[in-house]
C-alpha cells in the first residue's frame, strides 16, 4: 500500500476483509473497526464514512497501475510510436487485474452493489475511471498521425475493450467458453485504433 499511517493501513486491511466477507451493504463500521483493531473514532478520523472508506480501498488497490498508466501517457518524451505506448498501457491495465485476485474480487463487489448503491459506483467512475479516460483522450488527441475522427470515442473503445476482456475472461470465467489469447486481443485492438495512421515522412 501507499505511504499511510499504520492505523490507516490497518483500517484498509480490515475493511477489505469485511467487505469481501459480508459485501458492501452488510459491512458495518463497527465490524470494520473491530477487524482492524482500531477505535471507531480512529476509523472516522481517517475515513469520513463507509462510502469514503470503500473508495479509499479501491484507490489504494489501483494506485500502482494508475500511476504507471499516467506516467506512460504524460511523459515529456512521447516519441515512441503509439503502438508501443498503447501496448504498454494495455499490458499495465491487464496485469494489474489478472495478477491481483483481491482487486478482481473487489471489482465484482463494485459491479454487484452498483444498483443498490449507485453513489458508490458513480464515485468510482468519477475518481478512478474518468481521470484515466481523460488522460488517454488527451494522449490520443496529441497523436494526429492516427487521424482519429473522435479521440474521446477511441479512448472509450480502447479502455472499454480491455475492461470487457477482463469481465468476460476473468470475472465471468469465460476462458473455456470464449477463449482468446491476450496478445491477440491487444494486437487486434491496437491495430483498430492505429489503422488510419499516416505513413512516417
Amino acid at each position: 500500500m501507499r505511504e499511510r499511517s499504520e492505523k490507516a493501513r490497518a483500517v484498509l486491511e480490515g475493511a477489505f476483509q469485511v467487505f469481501m466477507a459480508q459485501g458492501y451493504a452488510a459491512a458495518s463500521m463497527d465490524r470494520i473497526a473491530a477487524t482492524a483493531g482500531v477505535s471507531k473514532s480512529t476509523l472516522y478520523s481517517n475515513f469520513q464514512d463507509k462510502e469514503g472508506l470503500f473508495l479509499a480501498l479501491m484507490q489504494e488497490m489501483t494506485f500502482a497501475s494508475r500511476q504507471e498508466a499516467f506516467a506512460l501517457l504524460s511523459q515529456a518524451d512521447l516519441q515512441a510510436p503509439p503502438q508501443q505506448v498503447l501496448r504498454q498501457i494495455a499490458v499495465c491495465m491487464l496485469d494489474s487485474f489478472e495478477q491481483n485476485q483481491p482487486l478482481l474480487t473487489l471489482m465484482r463487489l463494485v459491479i454487484g452493489e452498483s444498483d443498490r448503491f449507485p453513489e458508490v459506483a458513480k464515485t468510482f467512475v468519477t475518481d478512478i475511471t474518468k481521470p484515466m479516460l481523460d488522460q488517454l483522450t488527451l494522449y490520443l488527441s496529441s497523436q494526429t498521425q492516427l487521424q482519429l475522427p473522435d479521440p474521446v470515442i477511441a479512448a472509450r473503445i480502447f479502455a472499454g475493450s480491455l475492461v470487457h476482456y477482463l469481465i468476460i475472461q476473468k470475472l465471468l470465467h469465460g476462458d473455456d467458453v470464449l477463449p482468446l489469447e491476450r496478445d491477440r486481443m491487444i494486437d487486434g485492438l491496437i491495430g483498430m485504433i492505429t489503422a488510419q495512421q499516416s505513413p512516417a515522412p
